[in-house]
């Protein structure tokens, strides 16, 4: 479809926008591709509703944007090792997945830069998801809070989720429709800056996000703690937040490198079913 077809609607939330007139089960321009990640890197979170999509469709949208990404301790879907299914059955008891704040696998050395997740089965009510804008919380930061943060990193790791002792290790609920696998290599750590420069539009945004961050490098524990609650308390107002309500055969795309985001429940007695990618980082 041509690319002049296309419409951006934004949210008007500080991120998030709507995009129709484009069809993303049939191969797209570059027209079309150029236009799709301009407007990811000013809308941050972009949804394509009413999109009909299969394995191979998905595969092929993703690499528009990169190679694949690296997605540890979740099993993929057979026959298609970069898919994964975020999934929750209707009588589920275990908790909700990835229901903290994060950014998608922020302890690698290379984070991924985008997550693409596509609706399959959407409860009647509930599940919505929630994204907050890294830029607009760094820039509301003082002066003085913004010198205090140069050169400062904070320490990433899966442990808190994934290792054996985790949230979703060996005490997980066992009705757990999802194969996670939890393993010691979760302890690992990666640092990264606090104060992070996009690589594509050159702003600059607060990378860190409490699922994954242990603690700051070179602070004591409790000063990164008041530190982190600070920003954190910044990151997540209201203001800089964006709730995205599903609809059935829909796909998101957000930037990983500059937001963060969390799973919401209330849709006990419902299925609800995503595939999921992620696009690996520069």
């Amino acid at each position: 479809m041509a690319v002049n077809a296309m419409s951006v609607t934004p949210s008007g939330k500080a991120l998030g926008a709507s995009v129709t007139g484009v069809d993303l089960s049939k191969p797209l321009s570059t027209e079309d591709v150029a236009a799709i990640r301009s407007a990811w890197l000013e809308h941050l979170v972009l949804a394509f509703p009413g999109q009909k999509m299969n394995h191979a469709d998905l595969e092929r949208f993703t690499q528009y944007f990169g190679p694949f990404g690296d997605d540890p301790f979740i099993a993929p879907i057979d026959g298609h090792p970069h898919i994964i299914e975020v999934k929750r059955e209707a009588n589920e008891k275990a908790s909700v997945f990835a229901a903290a704040w994060h950014s998608d696998w922020s302890f690698q050395d290379t984070p991924p830069a985008g997550t693409i997740l596509h609706s399959k089965i959407t409860p009647p009510k509930g599940g919505d998801t929630l994204f907050c804008n890294g830029y607009a919380a760094y820039e509301a930061l003082s002066d003085d809070m913004k010198a205090k943060l140069e050169g400062l990193e904070a320490i990433h790791s899966a442990a808190l989720a994934y290792a054996p002792d985790g949230v979703y290790g060996a005490n997980d609920a066992k009705d757990r429709s999802m194969t996670i696998r939890a393993s010691d290599d979760a302890r690992n750590t990666k640092t990264h800056p606090i104060v992070r420069v996009h690589p594509e539009t050159g702003r600059k945004t607060l990378f860190i996000n409490p699922g994954y961050v242990k603690t700051v490098k070179g602070l004591t524990d409790e000063e990164a703690f008041f530190l982190l609650v600070e920003l954190y308390g910044v990151t997540h107002d209201e203001r800089f937040v964006y709730r995205h309500q599903w609809e059935p055969d829909m796909l998101l795309m957000w930037d990983n490198r500059c937001t963060q985001h969390m799973a919401t429940g209330g849709y006990d007695g419902h299925a609800r079913l995503m595939h999921r990618t992620t696009v690996a980082g520069p």
